[in-house]
């Protein structure tokens, strides 16, 4: 009798474990801290926030008293759009897309007229899992290659759900620093399109 109850406890542990092949996919709360981030991130879709500027060295005109905007735009599986409007450039996108095995950030520049600056599609990979709320993104070859000096650039995207989201750039090595917060608890109305858009 106690032999039989041991193998139906037994049969009963492996059938647990083996799970079934038509189980769901990880969730956000699986243990993977990428997929946590991008669960967040896409809780955001087609909302607009403000932002105010928290770092900036060296010092640069183009940013210092302007009115900075992200545009949570466009969302798909496995890329989301973010139009950053500063004043009335609305020359940058940032494209957060996942890879097999990573995440990716690229910076996607247009004229007015929306052809593409000659300097875009720079960025790079996430090198670890990083967390659920903060993921860095290393310069890879491609931005090496465009701009030499931003090899060592290493921007960082952080998410505190119904806080705020934060957007920083460090160039290692140097002081070059940059860092915008947007107030994720006051939506602002969605700005038009951003070039090329």
């Amino acid at each position: 009798m106690r032999h039989t109850t041991l193998l139906s406890l037994f049969a009963a542990i492996l059938l647990v474990a083996c799970g079934n092949e038509n189980a769901a996919p990880p969730r956000a709360d699986s243990g993977n801290e990428q997929d946590a981030f991008w669960t967040s991130l896409q809780s955001l879709c087609g909302q607009a926030f403000a932002g105010r500027l928290v770092d900036l060295s060296p010092p640069d005109t183009s940013f210092v008293g302007k009115e900075f905007v992200m545009h949570v735009r466009q969302c798909e599986d496995s890329v989301v759009r973010i139009p950053f409007f500063v004043g009335d450039d609305r020359s940058r996108t940032w494209v957060i897309s996942r890879t097999p095995t990573r995440l990716r950030l690229k910076h996607d520049h247009r004229h007015e007229d929306g052809t593409e600056d000659e300097v875009t599609q720079y960025g790079g990979d996430t090198l670890e899992q990083g967390s659920a709320t903060q993921q860095e993104f290393a310069a890879d070859s491609y931005t090496a290659s465009l701009i030499p000096a931003a090899a060592t650039n290493v921007w960082t995207m952080e998410i505190h759900t119904g806080r705020s989201l934060t957007y920083a750039l460090r160039r290692e090595g140097t002081e070059r620093r940059f860092r915008v917060e947007f107030d994720l608890t006051k939506p602002v109305p969605a700005p038009p399109p951003p070039w090329g858009y």
